[in-house]
């Protein structure tokens, strides 16, 4: 699968040129042209690399960085700016940022420090394999337990399974035809409720003790593994 890199500029320019050139490096490639554009899609994309511009009306950079790190996300994000001075780069670091780029820059600069990030992603993705985690509910695919708070509970085998996709997509919106898909496989028929059961099952087990829920339904869709509602 091609790395999905997003991009948020207000500038056409920039962002023409980006699409161009990254895809032509064989990524895929999704634009936003402002911050709150950008958020909407960080809701349901989920990135392997985020270009964001500093520079924004009404949302800025900064406020994006800052957002997107508080929902929970470690997506690499490269920031660009038209400001080469100290103070903004330490700021955008500070923020969660993983590098900084000052505009005007070479473009096979540019590549460089997306290849470098996206490399960076996969070391730790390979480093922290045995344990996924969102907010406060982690689990083991070793063992194939889940843990809550402090508390451990099993898992039967779908419901592993069906853990384990939201918690590889987090904030992603999962139609109910995907997740049949992925956990039931593509000969399963007929209008049966077995994912709305397993749904009712792991909620159960994941919010046992009175945690509040993870697993939203999006009406009409499907559902998402995201801790605020809205």
């Amino acid at each position: 699968m091609r790395p999905q890199i997003m991009v948020v500029d207000d500038d056409e320019k920039i962002t023409s040129l980006l699409r161009r050139s990254l895809a032509f490096e064989g990524y895929e490639v999704v634009t936003a042209a402002n911050g709150i554009e950008g958020l909407k899609q960080m809701m349901s994309a989920d990135p392997d690399l985020l270009i964001l511009d500093i520079m924004m009306p009404q949302v800025d950079g900064w406020e994006v960085a800052q957002r997107v790190r508080e929902s929970g996300s470690a997506v690499p994000i490269l920031m660009l700016t038209a400001k080469d001075d100290v103070q903004d780069r330490v700021r955008g670091l500070d923020l969660g940022a993983d590098d900084y780029l000052v505009k005007p820059f070479a473009l096979e600069e540019l590549l460089a420090r997306v290849r470098a990030l996206l490399r960076r992603k996969s070391d730790k993705s390979e480093e922290s394999t045995s344990r996924l985690a969102y907010e406060d509910l982690a689990l083991d695919l070793d063992s194939r337990e889940a843990i809550r708070s402090g508390r451990t509970f099993e898992l039967t085998s779908k419901e592993f399974d069906l853990l384990h996709l939201f918690m590889q997509n987090p904030r992603r919106v999962l139609t109910r035809e995907m997740i049949m898909e992925k956990i039931w496989g593509y000969d399963f028929s007929g209008e049966s409720n077995v994912l709305e059961v397993y749904i009712a099952m792991l909620r159960q087990k994941t919010e046992d003790g009175g945690s509040r829920r993870l697993i939203q339904t999006v009406r009409g869709t499907g559902y998402v593994l995201k801790g605020e509602v809205g």
